[in-house]
Order: C-alpha cells, then structure tokens, then sequence
C-alpha cells in the first residue's frame, strides 16, 4: 500500500481529488491534513470515512506549522504528498494578500522540507493557470512561458510553483506541478463566480458581473481536472509542469446566460459591477504536454455547468448552511454600492 498525504484535502478541488483517488487506487491509503479554513468543509468528506473504513484518515493542521506537517508525514510513513492548500480567491487576495503568502509560499515552502527530509517518492503541486497572466487571442500559454502574475493570489501560487522547481534543481526533489484552468463541479464554496451566481440565480438575486463580462475564462469540470493531476501524479516527469484545461474559453457574460437559461431565469438579474482591480481580461493555455501522457477532459462546457447546476440545485442543504453570517458580511462588504447602470 500507498501512504498519500493529501493537504487541502476539505477543500472544493481536494475533496473531489480525494474521492476520485480512493475509488481509482485500491492500494493507497489516503490521509488529508487540513486546517479547516472557511472553505475547508468536512461536509465534503462526510461520505468518505464510511466507503472508504480502513484507507482514510483526517488531521487537522495548518500547512506552514513545521511541527505539525513532520508529524504527520513521520507518523504516516508518508510516501507521496499532493498539496491542495492554498488560498484561492483573487478578490480575498487583495483585501488581505499576507494570508496568501504564508500559505501559498511558506505553506509550500513547509511541504517542501518535510518531503526532503523524509524522502518521498513524488511531491505534487496543485497550481493555477493564473500564474501566466492573461494572454492576447488567439495565443496560449505554454508551461515554458515566463510568468506574469497579476494579483497577489497569483503571485502567491507564483512562488510556490518556483520554490517547488527550485527543490528540483537544488535538492534533486521528485516535483511535479499542474496549472490548472478555472473548475467548477461539486463542493466549491459559494464565493467563486459560479456557486455565486447558480445558488444567487434559485433564489432570484441578482448576478454581479464584473465590468463588461467580457472576461475569458477556460471553465473545466472538476473531475477532468482531477484526472489530469492523478496522470501527472503517475506518469508526469519530475521538475516539469502541466497545463490541465479543456482548451476551449467561454466569455464571462456567456457563462451567466448559461447559467440562467438552465435554471429557466430572465436575464434581467445579471446586475453589472464595477470591475475587479488588475482584472486579467484572458486566459488561455495549451495542453499538448499532459495530452501527451495520455489524458484528455471528458466533459464539454455544456456539459460540465449542465453537472454543475443540477448539482447545486439538488444539494441546496450544502450551501444554504454556508451562505448565513460571516459569508453574507463578506458578501456585502464585496459587492455592496458597486452596482453599475
């Protein structure tokens, strides 16, 4: 058997990884460490201590706590750590970008030095399409591409993904990295635009779209993604990263009319905002490299937001238990007095 530490494993993408790789690998056993942040939901692992008795374990930590990480990779006998924590969401980036840093570099900075010390096999870094900056039509970003961060998150997973490349080369450290597309699916915590806008939409609120909506974003189905990292994981070559995305981007103001010609709403309530600060306007990457290990998505566009509506629509218990206190402070706090036309 295989000891898999799965940081960030409560989390929207980590649960999914988490689900996706105990049905798919019989012999790992899988540990997620997690802090529990407001995102970090144990509603998204409620099914998995139960299906999967005797393969599973949960410890609750914080990434950038040395102690805690060596503990668990020490007492474990951890042998490949796949890092899904970080802080994830531009516009939280910007109100408190010091957050991010100390969990996207020195977090990763901490996983980095356990799995040196304690020799593992494979050490595997989430990252994000982000760290390129946005990108002309009709180009692509290549993994060989210089990066350009545009906000503190991406400059954040920015220094994580250097620093893992650095171990690589300094410490001969088995790294693998993939950028990954923007995901929608299951259990992501109604902050990111599409939870936001599909739970906003079933209770008739209004959509706030930033500036013209004319944004360009790649949306993938989370499971696609989950099994571009699981080939990266296993056949990935160390000290390189993989774009993961289904090639095709979809204009922000598209996504919303998506969204509510499925849940039969006018749209009448998408409700213009002023824009996000440093905005990127697209982003666009080439997949060929982790096509080339055999991995392709499965789900089109249509597809992918078709699951993920019905899914939100079905599993309303979810996120009407999230969207009370503190996320409706932050909500207001966001997008109040910001309404354009």
């Amino acid at each position: 058997m295989k000891n898999v530490l799965i940081t960030g494993g409560a989390g929207f993408i980590g649960s999914n990884y988490v689900r996706y790789a105990l049905e798919r690998h019989p012999d790992w056993n899988v540990v997620v460490y997690d802090k529990f942040t407001y995102a970090g939901n144990p509603d998204n692992l409620v099914d998995i201590a139960a299906k999967f008795k005797g393969r599973y374990a949960l410890v609750r930590g914080d990434i950038a706590d040395r102690e805690a990480v060596f503990d668990a990779v020490r007492g474990n006998n951890i042998s490949v750590i796949i890092n899904f924590a970080a802080d994830s969401h531009v516009d939280r980036s910007i109100e408190t970008p010091g957050t991010f840093i100390m969990t996207d570099c020195y977090g990763t900075y901490e996983l980095l030095e356990a799995a040196r010390a304690f020799k593992v096999e494979r050490y595997h870094q989430i990252s994000t399409d982000e760290v390129y900056g946005d990108i002309d039509p009709p180009g692509r970003s290549l993994e060989s591409d210089p990066v350009r961060p545009s906000s503190p998150y991406s400059a954040s997973k920015t220094g994580g993904d250097l620093l893992c490349l650095a171990y690589h080369r300094t410490y001969g450290l088995p790294v693998t990295i993939t950028r990954g597309t923007n995901n929608i699916g299951p259990f992501q915590y109604p902050e990111k635009v599409v939870p936001v806008w599909v739970t906003n939409a079933i209770d008739d609120l209004p959509l706030p779209l930033y500036g013209d909506g004319k944004q360009m974003r790649d949306y993938q189905y989370v499971l696609d993604h989950c099994e571009g990292i699981d080939v990266v994981v296993e056949k990935g070559v160390p000290g390189e990263a993989y774009n993961v995305g289904s090639g095709v981007e979809t204009a922000n103001l598209d996504l919303a009319h998506a969204i509510l010609d499925l849940l039969g709403k006018p749209h009448s309530l998408i409700q213009p905002i002023t824009d996000r600060p440093g905005h990127d306007r697209r982003y666009a990457v080439d997949t060929s490299k982790v096509r080339g290990l055999g991995w392709a998505p499965s789900n089109s566009f249509a597809e992918a937001i078709e699951k993920t509506v019905r899914w939100y629509r079905d599993n309303e218990a979810w996120w009407r238990k999230i969207k009370t206190g503190e996320y409706l402070d932050y909500y207001k706090r966001h997008y109040g007095g910001r309404e354009v036309g």
